[in-house]
């Protein structure tokens, strides 16, 4: 199945040093080679790179690598494809427009038998069970608050409920946010790690890279990082329960009850 990978945190911060760990996965230390994506908000703003092309092997995320887009809200995707042909329009993370901002989901699973039925605003531009499943997530919002953006409880549980759904016909593990909020549902296996004062130095586990956090952050700094599977081996990495939802905020992690 494919790699998922997400940052929220306290302050615009780039993801440089673990998207080196992750995109090797993506044909180097791992067999994710059909395709690959990030996206970075920045305010309701959102920038989206792409590619059919195994991560390893792509000019686009070289330059990812590379380039320190400092944001708040990033999730990025290594694909290893399950339903949908190797093509740029099957890549996650998806994007769409919900309540004036924008919505990015990526999956890392596998739905087998999923034809909803094509109603709704929201329409799957490719043909994977994720976009599908993506849109159905979109289309169940918007028709449970036609008003409009509800208060984050009321939204996390009609979230809860879908994703529930969603989990009993396959693997349903996604990150998805608007920017503002940010939500990783586990179905089978994610973790994640908050690193906060007092910092200390992380080494990766894909590359032989090591970088100090500690001379590169301040005391108030808090980052969280959600992967698949560890990105680091000096570091304890918290596992999400199967069936759990958790909202990132801050950097922090947290659940709600239903109203």
């Amino acid at each position: 199945m494919c790699q998922l990978l997400g940052m929220n945190c306290n302050v615009p911060t780039d993801i440089c040093f673990s998207f080196e760990g992750f995109s090797a996965r993506g044909g180097k230390t791992d067999e994710h080679s059909d395709g690959w994506g990030i996206a970075f908000f920045e305010g309701k703003g959102c920038r989206i790179f792409l590619d059919a092309q195994p991560s390893v092997d792509s000019p686009i995320a070289e330059f990812v690598r590379r380039y320190p887009i400092h944001s708040t809200h990033v999730i990025a995707h290594i694909r290893k494809a399950t339903q949908g042909e190797i093509a740029l329009e099957n890549c996650h993370p998806f994007r769409r427009e919900l309540w004036g901002r924008y919505w990015v989901f990526a999956h890392n699973g596998n739905l087998p038998d999923f034809a909803p039925e094509n109603s709704g605003v929201f329409q799957p531009v490719g043909n994977t069970d994720s976009e599908k499943a993506f849109c159905l997530i979109l289309n169940t919002l918007r028709e449970n608050f036609p008003q409009g953006k509800p208060s984050l409880a009321k939204l996390y549980d009609v979230l809860l409920q879908v994703s529930q759904k969603l989990a009993e016909i396959g693997v349903f593990n996604y990150l998805l946010s608007d920017g503002e909020h940010f939500f990783a549902h586990c179905s089978s296996k994610l973790c994640y790690i908050i690193r906060q004062a007092p910092f200390a130095a992380a080494h990766l586990i894909d590359e032989d890279m090591t970088v100090d956090f500690s001379e590169l952050t301040t005391p108030s700094d808090r980052v969280a990082v959600i992967a698949t599977t560890p990105l680091t081996d000096n570091e304890v990495w918290t596992p999400i329960q199967p069936g759990e939802l958790l909202v990132f905020q801050d950097g922090l992690p947290q659940t709600f009850a239903s109203p």
